[in-house]
């Protein structure tokens, strides 16, 4: 329990992080993965490279830090971070190290002079207050994933039963468990955690449930990013009958019970969680509008299998958006996804639920769409780890 006398410290600080925090976490990440190698495999170094980790972990720093005595106006954000935590199975050994990174950090860019020892204190403190909420929160999701109907705690082996080549760039891998269990269900929207051995060193990657739950198998669909390590390695070496080990399915960006027009809005390899949310939505009769941006149509993942959804069931309209369409690449529009045409797809009764998903610069552009279009905020859904701010630039 924090002191009135540290609980002040800590938002003194919040006007230091405001203006360096992602000095103070780059830092800290480079301490970190330097001198604890064990836990590299829980952080994606093309993150890392990026500075979109530094960035995410400088954002939930201060906003616990703005928040450290109402932590409940926090909202989503703790939940994104056991979501998180849960798919690449954080431990409660793994805190210690975290928190002993993290105050190193803040005395070495900070410095003495502001980084006093009763500074330090307070964060050690504010540190441990929330490490608590995090493990408790993580180990009753291990616990409940565990207890579940075909759960389980840790990796557990699948195996790939089926290849499928979705477009040029996208590939799904169906998974079935390898000792013929049963498999846990999962919200559409969710994704699984899957653990590699590449040249010795063990990997951790998330990817979207890009099929709804049927307790047959899971379905990751991936896309090859260019210089991607481990999207290249499942395309090039994992053949039908490899076994891949999967954590159990997490995440907190989901389909919501509604009866309210729906709106899927994604793009490139963003298509993959809606595509899960598509199929349950269909079941329930409510007006569907989605809306899909790509380069062209040879990179445009599962087009076919819309089209005959779109054809079985009549509440499904679908429209597509090219940047750079080809000629033979059918019915689409040319270009960005604009707000006129945004305007002119989504239901003409904006009382709807909207969820997009797709690279930074068009969640941002659709997040302005539909606010200017009169989309309830609070009917708008997306899922993005990082700065809120950097979706509102």
């Amino acid at each position: 329990m924090l002191s009135p006398a540290q609980t002040a410290l800590i938002k003194a600080t919040v006007p230091l992080l405001e203006s360096g925090g992602e000095t103070l976490t780059a830092h800290f990440y480079n301490i970190m993965l330097s001198e604890y190698p064990e836990v590299r495999p829980l952080f994606n170094q093309a993150h890392q490279a990026s500075g979109a980790q530094s960035r995410a972990l400088a954002n939930a720093v201060l906003m616990y830090a703005k928040h450290i005595d109402r932590l409940e106006a926090l909202g989503p954000l703790v939940g994104q971070i056991v979501s998180k935590h849960v798919s690449l199975q954080i431990l409660p050994e793994h805190y210690p190290i975290v928190g002993a990174c993290l105050l190193r950090a803040i005395r070495e860019v900070l410095g003495a002079e502001i980084a006093t020892d009763s500074v330090i204190a307070a964060w050690a403190a504010a540190y441990q207050q929330l490490a608590e909420i995090l493990i408790g929160a993580e180990e009753q999701v291990y616990a409940e994933n565990a207890a579940d109907t075909g759960g389980w705690r840790g990796a557990r082996a699948f195996r790939v039963a089926r290849k499928q080549v979705e477009s040029e760039e996208i590939t799904s891998f169906y998974l079935v468990p390898e000792d013929g269990g049963a498999l846990l269900s999962f919200s559409p929207g969710q994704y699984i955690g899957l653990t590699l051995q590449l040249d010795g060193e063990e990997v951790r990657r998330n990817y979207s449930l890009s099929a709804a739950a049927n307790q047959r198998e899971y379905r990751i669909s991936v896309k090859r990013e260019a210089g991607g390590r481990v999207s290249n390695y499942l395309h090039d070496q994992v053949a039908v009958g490899a076994t891949l080990q999967l954590f159990p399915p997490a995440g907190d960006f989901v389909l919501r019970p509604s009866s309210k027009p729906l709106a899927l809005i994604t793009a490139g390899v963003g298509i993959t969680p809606a595509l899960a949310m598509l199929e349950q939505a269909l079941s329930s009769g409510r007006e569907i509008h989605f809306i899909h941006c790509a380069r062209h149509g040879g990179v445009h993942a599962f087009r076919d299998w819309l089209e005959t959804m779109a054809a079985k069931h009549p509440q499904l309209q679908r429209f597509y958006c090219y940047s750079e369409p080809r000629a033979h690449d059918g019915h689409c529009a040319s270009g960005l996804l604009t707000e006129p045409l945004l305007a002119q797809w989504l239901p003409a009764q904006r009382d709807l639920d909207a969820y997009f998903l797709g690279p930074k610069p068009f969640m941002a552009q659709i997040k302005r769409h539909l606010q200017r279009l009169g989309v309830p905020g609070d009917q708008c859904h997306h899922e993005f780890f990082g700065p809120a701010m950097e979706l509102e630039a």
